[in-house]
């Protein structure tokens, strides 16, 4: 049989953008995905071509990739199926916009847009143009997370009411970071919340709301502490979820900073990061919230059964590795990206012009919540960066 081939172009040639393409040369048979693959056929920066094809090089491209100095030029490319863009949150309406007017298939690292007015006119063009859209939430398409799901759904922890998520990481920012980083810096829509927040809050909603057959958007209320540059360092959040058939009222409690860790040793003595709670027991999720690797179920019978979920790859003596930020996994192990470009191509192979696992509705949902939480602060980006104005010179 045929594979389905989905033929990539990289947008933006940074960290985030080689760790993506570097977890698509392993080939899918060896976790389990036997139907697709991946090829990544262009790269473009927005800097030079001559960095483009250094990048190319160093995620294995084929030497028949293509190397391109501007976004423009990529999203012109014939070849190219599905575009990933890896810019930061400030840029991705303009440049997914520049990609959804070409007619390709996107996909967008999270956060999504800058706010959701952004994400609302590019849902609309995707559907013009009859192209696929999805968010880069990498993680909601691990086993681990499809366990957990299915966890709730099976009705093993009772009526879920509430799931406690953090992600936060001690990272002190006038010592981390300078101050152009994107992690502070508001001309990027810097700040914990679009960053590292996202990942508490697709904790609560794949736990509160995608597990419901009817789900509601939430209510919020928030509370945020800032750096000197305005940008938050630290968000606390209280979602309530109306009732559905499966439950009554439910409380998604999502928190995120820069001054305090989740896992402070490194090795999980402090706990779980998230807690899902139902009327039965819970499932515990380890940190890192952006790609866990243990679980634990606990529930009222005595039952507690642990779990761990290594991420596959080519295998030791491979040659082959993966990480982001300095922190390479050990030989041989995927980062985990390739999940999501697996359901990228499952979808285009089936027709469907959205993910399985996230909605374009439950996008624009979370982004909702994250406009209502910087207005309930008073945290504004430049009007540059969250203008509906197309094309806009960033």
């Amino acid at each position: 049989m045929s594979k389905f081939q989905l033929k990539w172009g990289i947008l933006a040639t940074g960290g985030i953008a080689e760790t993506f393409a570097r977890d698509l040369w392993p080939n899918p048979e060896c976790r389990g995905v036997k139907d697709v693959e991946h090829t990544v056929v262009a790269a473009a920066s927005s800097s030079s071509a001559d960095r483009a094809q250094k990048f190319l090089k160093e995620v294995r491209a084929a030497e028949s990739a293509k190397a391109y100095g501007s976004y423009k030029e990529l999203v012109q490319d014939p070849n190219v199926d599905i575009i990933y863009i890896a810019t930061p949150h400030s840029h991705h309406y303009q440049n997914a916009m520049l990609c959804l007017e070409a007619g390709k298939n996107v996909l967008c690292e999270k956060a999504f847009t800058t706010n959701a007015p952004q994400l609302e006119a590019l849902i609309k063009k995707a559907k013009e143009k009859n192209v696929f859209l999805m968010e880069a939430v990498w993680t909601r398409y691990f086993p681990l997370s499809i366990y957990v799901r299915d966890t709730i759904t099976s009705g093993k922890l009772g009526p879920v009411s509430r799931t406690f998520a953090d992600l936060s990481m001690s990272m002190p920012p006038e010592k981390t970071f300078d101050d152009s980083h994107r992690m502070v810096n508001p001309d990027l829509a810097g700040g914990a919340l679009l960053d590292l927040g996202i990942y508490a809050l697709t904790w609560v909603f794949q736990t509160l709301y995608t597990t419901q057959k009817d789900p509601k958007a939430p209510s919020v209320i928030s509370t945020m502490r800032k750096y000197k540059l305005g940008t938050d360092e630290q968000t606390s959040m209280l979602l309530t979820f109306p009732p559905t058939e499966a439950r009554g009222e439910a409380h998604g409690i999502a928190t995120t900073g820069m001054r305090t860790a989740a896992d402070p040793d490194g090795k999980g003595t402090a706990g779980p990061s998230i807690r899902v709670q139902g009327e039965e027991g819970e499932i515990q999720v380890f940190h890192p919230a952006f790609r866990p690797t243990r679980t634990r179920l606990v529930l009222k019978d005595g039952t507690v059964e642990d779990k761990e979920w290594p991420q596959p790859g080519p295998g030791k003596e491979s040659g082959w590795k993966n990480g982001f930020g300095g922190d390479w996994q050990p030989e041989g192990e995927g980062q985990g990206m390739f999940w999501e470009a697996d359901e990228c191509a499952h979808a285009l192979k089936e027709g469907r012009k959205e993910g399985k696992y996230e909605s374009l509705q439950e996008s624009l949902v979370i982004m909702q919540v994250m406009d209502e939480v910087r207005k309930q602060n008073g945290l504004k980006y430049p009007e540059k960066i969250e203008t509906l104005d197309y094309p806009a010179n960033l």
